[in-house]
């Protein structure tokens, strides 16, 4: 046991000193300012290009959703996530040597002897295709939708809606995507950080409002015409648990028939069914599931 207390603790201050780090020294790989820096280009796209035109520049739950993009970036991970996942890791290290097996031994392939463009290439499709699955199970199951809902409580859709979800999200999408990149390996941290910063600019994009013609690319990259209709509150009754399910690829939706489309989700109404009774501050917010 204090060997695990020890590892959140250390994880706790080395994740400290890395956000210190970020802050004081800006650089292109720099998770902070690359956020910030996304985040304003596509806030300046909705400004000057505008989808919904009477939608403010601020607009409805602006600052929540500010706040929730920087403390599920960041402050989640500082407080809890790292920590709670190093000691996981541990816990599931310590597992395998109970067996006497390694982490290693579980690996079908190892991709470091691939190019780097194809690996990252790889992680990408991986990584999308698993959080797709991931998706579609928010959706489907009960008490993971309590969850979800946080995120589908945007009533008018931005940038900064990208990253409103409640904290459990974090856990269950990492979760499982750990086992499968496990099996694969040759994913460095250093490397994929590019994979991560172009998954970030996607998807607050497919949540701006913007209207983005991606022409035939639309079949495989998400989009904000698309995505808009995951967000719809009325939906078809043959998808009654969503549509759209896709994060950075809109291929899944295509192969697996969960794509919708019917026509412009401009001025849909967004939400889902008794989301008027939903919390509208944070804290309640956060605390919904819990008490569902």
């Amino acid at each position: 046991m204090s060997s695990i207390w020890g590892i959140f603790k250390d994880s706790f201050l080395g994740y400290w000193n890395y956000l210190v780090h970020e802050i004081l020294n800006p650089s292109w790989d720099n998770y902070f300012y690359a956020l910030i820096f996304i985040s304003v280009v596509v806030w300046m796209l909705e400004i000057f290009f505008p989808w919904r035109k009477k939608q403010g520049i601020f607009r409805k739950d602006f600052w929540l959703d500010l706040f929730y993009m920087f403390f599920n970036f960041f402050i989640f991970n500082l407080i809890v996530f790292i920590a709670l996942s190093s000691a996981t890791e541990k816990l599931f290290l310590n597992f395998l040597s109970f067996f006497s097996l390694e982490l290693t031994t579980l690996q079908l392939v190892n991709l470091n002897e691939y190019p780097l463009l194809l690996r990252l290439f790889l992680f990408f499709v991986i990584t999308d295709f698993v959080q797709w699955g991931t998706h579609v199970l928010l959706h489907s199951t009960p008490w993971l939708w309590n969850f979800h809902k946080v995120h589908h409580s945007v009533k008018e859709m931005g940038f900064a809606a990208h990253l409103r979800y409640h904290w459990m999200e974090t856990l269950v999408y990492r979760t499982t995507l750990y086992i499968p990149l496990a099996i694969i390996g040759g994913f460095q941290v250093d490397d994929v950080i590019f994979v991560h910063l172009i998954a970030l600019t996607i998807g607050h994009l497919n949540h701006a409002n913007v209207k983005l013609h991606y022409g035939p690319l639309k079949y495989i990259l998400n989009n904000p015409e698309m995505h808009i209709w995951h967000h719809a509150k009325a939906l078809p009754s043959d998808h009654s648990n969503g549509v759209n399910f896709g994060i950075s690829l809109s291929i899944w939706d295509y192969f697996f028939k969960t794509n919708y489309q019917p026509k412009s989700g401009r001025d849909i109404e967004l939400g889902f069914e008794g989301d008027e009774n939903f919390p509208k501050d944070f804290v309640h917010q956060e605390m919904y599931p819990i008490k569902t």
